[in-house]
């Protein structure tokens, strides 16, 4: 009795997408989107600015402190829940630094004016073209940029509860006590 090599494909292709899902799921995090940028240096960022806030010079990146970068949007609730914890992070003297994307400067400068303006300076992209340098896939999405403007984390969704606390907040210390000289 001679085997069909038709009949043994449906198992082949079993046996392969199980061996793919098996090592998927071996991943440290399943849940997390790699940044090709984190240990790179910083893409660049739009000149644009929203009218009456000051902008985002590219020097910022390399000044020689720790620079958390938010892209962020007025019609995002994730972002709106996240604004009273970047009120917070810019009274705690973090710089700062916010990127409007996909977004219309009227809405964005009203939001701002009644929410409050965390950010040091601002980059306004609404063809969401800097968010795509920066590989951003939805707002809200922040990042840490060490003192020497590389890229030292990438931080997916609203700045809140126990994920930022377990995730954000370490990574950022962590950074803030490089940058001092500290043990990371």
């Amino acid at each position: 009795m001679r085997i069909s090599p038709l009949t043994l494909l449906p198992p082949a292709i079993f046996a392969g997408l199980a061996a793919m899902f098996y090592i998927g799921m071996q991943r440290e995090d399943p849940s997390a989107l790699p940044s090709m940028f984190v240990g790179a240096e910083a893409p660049a960022l739009t000149e644009a600015t929203l009218p009456g806030y000051p902008g985002f010079p590219a020097a910022a990146l390399r000044a020689g402190e720790v620079t958390v970068i938010n892209f962020w949007a007025s019609w995002c609730p994730p972002c709106r829940a996240e604004h009273p914890t970047l009120l917070r992070l810019a009274d705690q003297g973090i710089a700062l630094y916010g990127v409007n994307f996909k977004d219309t400067s009227d809405q964005a400068v009203a939001y701002l004016r009644d929410a409050s303006n965390p950010f040091r300076g601002i980059a306004f992209d609404p063809a969401g073209r800097t968010a795509i340098d920066w590989g951003v896939t939805a707002p809200p999405e922040t990042f840490i940029v060490g003192p020497d403007g590389t890229v030292l984390y990438r931080f997916i969704g609203p700045l809140v509860g126990s994920d930022y606390e377990q995730r954000f907040l370490p990574e950022l210390e962590k950074a803030l006590a490089s940058a001092r000289g500290g043990e990371s």
